[in-house]
């Protein structure tokens, strides 16, 4: 599975190309003659390869609705925009149903581009339930959650062990170990991903949300950023590169960029998805064996992730909306989610597997990952969630380069959001 470089890097993209058309009013949950088909999905790639086994399983028990695999770009932004363009052709569409990046539901439920799903068609009640709200737009479920995502604060817990410390907590007990002790043991203090990208809008929304903040409100009609928890967490972020405790190398970092960065032995703190926990406690990581993970924190105690990975959504032009619906109901089952995370490293959506002894045996982060995932919030809901997130970027990375001081930054940030919301 080709990891993808956006808000949940563990995102797994995903589009199921059906054959033949059901008339766009046919309800969803009552398909019409014809509605069961051959599927085609297409993803960004399979670097774990778990996904064949996945689909031969699929395959085996469904002759008639055979899944053939397809590749899209290795990047989320080309992906959306493949998805959009195709979306915009109407009953010439080639893509039906859509893994999307868990924010990209409310555009492409605006826009009309993805139909509603009836919910007592899917185990949503087995789900970590934060993940379920990403799948909804006005009230109405429009995709299935497959995948989710938190931030962990990945860190040395041998440096930290060897000053007698916990990891730390607050922002206050992380920066002061990112000053002191770091350079002690030859080590740059803590990175994220800063390059100007969607890892930044995640990161800055993490800071915000973190010291009590918001960004959007009300769907992403209302501009709520202008306000001293905002001020707060982007001058974290500032702070940091301006005296040296994040390196300024972190403003090109992107997730791999960072995890590599942290499994060479460069960093003592990173905040990255579990997969980067993964990659370092492989064979050949030079920090195998001497990291740990914990809930990223705050400046008074645990912060807030936000909410990353991936629905699947059906397009309003599916021709066998019935067979992507099985196809969905399948890869979230719970046998398959049990691969999704011990074939690909995915951390899948089903509750019941985050208490798995076998599992945590495993994965050891999973009991962390469950706490953050359950206490994450999503990125801010908008149609215009690609524009919102380019003005996020911008600003942030100007604050933190220090183009631009934190408090006008945040005002800047409030401006040109506003100008995006009542386009």
């Amino acid at each position: 599975m080709r990891w993808i470089h956006a808000a949940g890097r563990g995102l797994l993209v995903l589009v199921v190309v059906l054959t033949g058309y059901v008339a766009a009013g046919a309800q969803a949950g009552e398909p019409p003659q014809g509605a069961r088909g051959p599927l085609t999905l297409a993803t960004a790639g399979d670097l774990t390869g778990y996904l064949g086994p996945l689909l031969e399983g699929w395959n085996r028990t469904h002759p008639g609705e055979k899944v053939t695999l397809v590749e899209l770009p290795d990047s989320a932004d080309e992906t959306q925009a493949q998805m959009v363009t195709d979306l915009r052709d109407g009953d010439r569409s080639r893509f039906d149903v859509l893994n999307i990046d868990v924010n990209w539901t409310p555009e492409f439920a605006a826009a009309g581009w993805i139909r509603p799903l009836p919910r007592d068609r899917f185990p949503l009640k087995t789900f970590l339930q934060p993940v379920v709200d990403t799948a909804t737009y006005d009230g109405q479920l429009y995709a299935v959650p497959y995948v989710t995502n938190a931030g962990l604060l990945l860190y040395r817990k041998d440096v930290l062990a060897k000053e007698g410390v916990a990891p730390p907590r607050t922002w206050a007990e992380l920066e002061r170990y990112a000053k002191t002790i770091a350079p002690e043991h030859g080590l740059d203090g803590y990175a994220g991903q800063f390059l100007p990208y969607e890892g930044l809008t995640v990161n800055a929304a993490e800071a915000v949300y973190s010291a009590g903040g918001s960004i959007l409100g009300d769907e992403g009609e209302r501009v709520t950023v202008d306000s001293a928890a905002a001020r707060e967490g982007i001058g974290f972020l500032a702070r940091g590169v301006r005296e040296g405790w994040i390196p300024r190398e972190a403003l090109t970092y992107k997730e791999e960029e960072s995890k590599q960065a942290f499994q060479d032995g460069r960093l003592l703190f990173l905040r990255n998805w579990p997969y980067a926990y993964v990659g370092a406690s492989a064979p050949g990581s030079k920090v195998a064996g001497k990291i740990g993970a914990v809930p990223l924190p705050g400046p008074d105690g645990p912060g807030t992730s936000v909410l990353g990975g991936s629905n699947l959504a059906v397009s309003a032009h599916a021709r066998h909306p019935d067979s992507a619906a099985r196809l969905i109901a399948y890869l979230t089952s719970e046998p398959v989610q049990r691969q999704v995370l011990t074939r690909g490293a995915l951390p899948p959506v089903r509750a019941d597997l985050y208490q798995d002894p076998a599992l945590i045996r495993r994965f050891p982060y999973l009991p962390t990952l469950r706490t953050s995932v359950l206490a994450a919030e999503p990125r801010p809901k908008s149609p215009r969630y690609d524009q919102v997130s380019l003005v996020v970027q911008a600003v942030v990375h100007d604050a933190m380069a220090g183009h631009q001081a934190p408090a006008a930054a945040v005002r800047r940030l409030a401006r040109e959001l506003a100008a995006v919301s009542h386009r």
